[in-house]
């Protein structure tokens, strides 16, 4: 599966390399990743501590990573904003701002579609076209801090894409936007979601990052499970929380659950017992979150008394749970809601 490759996503020693190689001091590569990084240059001949020799040779090196915004939703209930970005082959990818007491927070997108099949997403109605480069991802939090003139402090890559399917990208994505060159996002500031690909999160855990791991759980047993997402077919719930122990026990951090609620499915006061069961001793906390309907699929949202009572169950079983507050409803601010919605136009 090809992705585009671009300036952006050089890491800095990758980027110091190159640069030596084409017989330049090392500190160039430095002026070269704060241009891309701290300034967000639209074009190489912004960089006027650069020679025009070496500009040019950076444009043979790879182009720069440029997005354009196609459509910007606000929403009228709370503050987020849902954007659409045009890629420079023309996919579109898609990207929310969520404003909380903490911080501004960005959930960017990690591949254009996806081909993980979760029956509850609309990313994945269309499948997989192709991977994001690493700085296709870091450019989406710069063109939203540009539009709206603050700091992003969080990052979520849990938009449209399974981010460890798309791996090697989302660790140079990580090596980029935690540089001190850079944004200088620290790393317990960024969540990776993944649905569970057990090689990549054994892998993950080995580089021992300091980032929030989450798990798309959504189910207390495979039966269930298997329901809902294609990957528990491949892998079951058991080895999967094996593989998170795993995680916890290389890392030190935390895991969260991510646990939609779909009513008559999953929300009963049965599947938290059982969940609860499951996750007992675990260094975890479980995000219920209520559901965003989409037309194309049957499934609906359980009641607020529902989540409210499975909530109580699983505290009464030791587990850390919050609920995730509902943002941008809206403005289609759910996984490919709104991309869908634009390419079906």
């Amino acid at each position: 599966m090809f992705q585009i490759q671009d300036l952006q996503s050089i890491t800095p020693e990758e980027l110091e390399k190159r640069i030596v190689n084409l017989g330049e001091k090392p500190f160039r590569a430095k002026q070269i990743f704060k241009w891309l990084h701290q300034h967000h240059i639209k074009e190489i001949n912004e960089m006027t501590n650069i020679s025009k020799e070496l500009r040019q040779q950076l444009l043979a090196l790879a182009p720069l990573c440029k997005l354009q915004m196609a459509e910007r939703y606000e929403s009228q209930k709370d503050e987020t904003i849902k954007y659409l970005f045009t890629l420079s082959d023309h996919n579109i990818i898609e990207c929310v701002l969520m404003r909380y007491n903490h911080g501004n927070t960005v959930c960017i997108s990690s591949q254009v579609g996806c081909r993980m099949g979760c029956k509850f997403c609309a990313s994945t109605l269309d499948g997989l076209v192709r991977h994001l480069s690493a700085g296709e991802m870091v450019s989406q939090i710069y063109a939203i801090q540009e539009d709206i003139g603050e700091r992003i402090s969080n990052v979520v890559i849990m938009g449209s894409g399974e981010p460890l399917d798309n791996f090697q990208a989302c660790i140079d994505f990580i090596t980029i936007i935690t540089s001190p060159l850079g944004l200088n996002i620290g790393q317990r500031h960024i969540t990776i979601s993944t649905c569970g690909l057990i090689p990549q999160m054994r892998q993950l855990a080995l580089k021992q990052p300091q980032v929030t791991l989450a798990v798309s759980l959504h189910a207390p047993n495979d039966a269930i499970r298997q329901e809902f997402m294609p990957i528990a077919r491949k892998y079951s719930l058991d080895e999967l929380l094996a593989t998170c122990a795993y995680y916890i026990e290389q890392t030190h951090r935390r895991i969260t659950f991510e646990y939609a609620l779909i009513q008559g499915y999953n929300d009963q006061e049965q599947h938290a017992k059982e969940l609860g069961q499951k996750l007992k001793g675990l260094l975890c906390h479980v995000n219920l979150i209520p559901m965003n309907e989409i037309e194309e699929r049957s499934y609906i949202s359980t009641t607020a008394s529902n989540t409210q009572h499975f909530k109580k169950i699983l505290e009464e079983a030791g587990i850390t749970v919050t609920i995730r507050r509902k943002l941008g409803e809206d403005i289609a601010a759910a996984c490919g809601q709104l991309r869908r919605g634009y390419l079906s136009k």
